[in-house]
């Protein structure tokens, strides 16, 4: 019986995280922000690094935020774009991302916030703000 159990936690152990990642952020591959942008989402940006000490205290502050109240997820699509693999390429370049631990929300053709290493909750939140108010109300 016991060996039972542990294959039961091990599946439920490896299926978690996917169903976790998949709830949380859009991994970034070529084309995925434009087709949200295209049709008519507001984006939330995020480029990390799986290293980066800055990068995890901020998706602390953001899912704690998203936990907190689901609007925000109603309103925008979430994209993770590693900064390992990105940093020399359009996504990068293009929207001039300074550094890894940068956050910015999109609607359209327009930037509508940026935050550059910041880790406030009350900076992060603001930004968040931006984007979930500009869903609903179609302006800032």
């Amino acid at each position: 019986m016991k060996r039972r159990s542990f294959l039961m936690t091990a599946a439920a152990m490896s299926v978690t995280p996917f169903a976790a990642f998949a709830a949380g952020y859009v991994d970034y591959k070529p084309g995925v922000i434009d087709k949200a942008l295209a049709a008519g989402k507001t984006v939330f940006v995020d480029y990390s690094a799986p290293w980066c000490g800055t990068c995890k205290r901020q998706e602390r502050v953001i899912q704690s935020l998203r936990t907190a109240d689901p609007k925000y997820d109603a309103a925008m699509t979430f994209v993770k774009v590693d900064w390992d693999t990105y940093k020399n390429e359009d996504v990068t370049v293009f929207r001039d991302i300074p550094r890894r631990s940068t956050l910015i929300v999109l609607r359209g053709d327009a930037e509508l916030g940026r935050v550059v290493a910041g880790t406030s909750e009350a900076q992060i939140k603001a930004l968040m703000d931006t984007g979930s108010d500009w869903s609903s109300t179609g302006a800032l």
